[in-house]
């Protein structure tokens, strides 16, 4: 089973920053694709960064310039740096990761987990 746990999430004005977290624990998988998807109230749940390898990054439109994600293979985590937020920001946040499990150094399948999810309030 591979665990994600997410921290940093809270409330802010209009113009603030927060930044988010989620670290993957449990044994014998492997990380492809990390990212972070939102759901306001009402809404369907919609993917806001993602990084589908090491390196490339992709973002919703709404978040571009704002938000920044990173990632530490090491320490299998992934983050969300998210910068002069607005109201319609306000969501739970969810971490995923995506990639390969392992039973004794063996291929036995694919995983995707989510976190539990983290509320961030953006107030005007």
């Amino acid at each position: 089973q591979v665990q994600l746990v997410e921290s940093g999430g809270g409330s802010v004005q209009a113009g603030g920053s927060l930044r988010l977290s989620c670290a993957a624990s449990g044994s014998g998988f492997s990380i492809g694709a990390m990212g972070w998807y939102r759901q306001a109230p009402g809404k369907q749940r919609e993917m806001v960064a993602s990084m589908p390898g090491a390196v490339t990054t992709k973002y919703a439109d709404s978040v571009k310039g704002r938000f920044t994600i990173s990632r530490d293979n090491a320490k299998n985590a992934v983050y969300l740096q998210m910068n002069s937020l607005k109201p319609e920001d306000t969501a739970v946040y969810y971490c995923n990761a995506e990639g390969l499990r392992f039973i004794g150094g063996s291929y036995s399948g694919f995983f995707s987990s989510w976190g539990q999810g983290t509320q961030v309030t953006v107030s005007s």
